[in-house]
């Protein structure tokens, strides 16, 4: 009698066991493109002192193009474009940001782990995010808010605040 309870015993924790394994292998995966989207409309990051940065992103088919400008007391100092698009075979949403003034083009591939968190790294990272010599965090506070936090010393700092100026 006490064997067949140990063998019942066994054989439920087996059946959970299972049950935890698939419920884990059956979570749903997050669709990238329709989280991206979250960005869209206008955005302002103070800087203080009178300058900020503003953000104008669109939608352009299942992409996004963005428009950035820094402004110092409503003088323009910088333009930037930014570029999102849906990377399918990494399941990456890449973004491309060349500036106006350099000849500069910087590459992420970024991820959303959550409805309201995205991961960022440095492209050439995008196969191994894990070693990544920067990380970023995006993370929606509010549908009109988010922050942007640099991992550093293993610890992330925030860097920037965005607030929503227009949908």
């Amino acid at each position: 009698m006490n064997r067949f309870y140990s063998t019942t015993a066994f054989a439920v924790l087996l059946l959970f066991i299972s049950i935890g394994v698939n419920a884990q292998t059956a979570q749903t995966k997050l669709n990238q493109v329709e989280l991206m989207k979250q960005f869209i409309g206008t955005w302002k990051s103070d800087f203080g002192e009178g300058s900020a940065m503003i953000l104008e992103y669109t939608p352009y088919g299942n992409a996004i193009v963005g428009n950035a400008k820094i402004v110092s007391k409503e003088t323009a100092l910088d333009n930037k474009k930014y570029f999102l698009g849906y990377d399918e075979k990494n399941d990456k949403i890449i973004v491309a940001i060349l500036h106006y003034n350099a000849p500069i083009i910087e590459i992420t591939a970024n991820w959303f782990i959550s409805k309201d968190i995205m991961n960022s790294v440095p492209y050439q990272y995008i196969s191994n995010p894990e070693n990544a010599t920067m990380k970023w965090k995006f993370e929606f506070k509010s549908p009109d808010k988010f922050v942007i936090s640099s991992l550093q010393n293993n610890i992330y700092e925030v860097v920037d605040e965005w607030t929503r100026e227009k949908k």
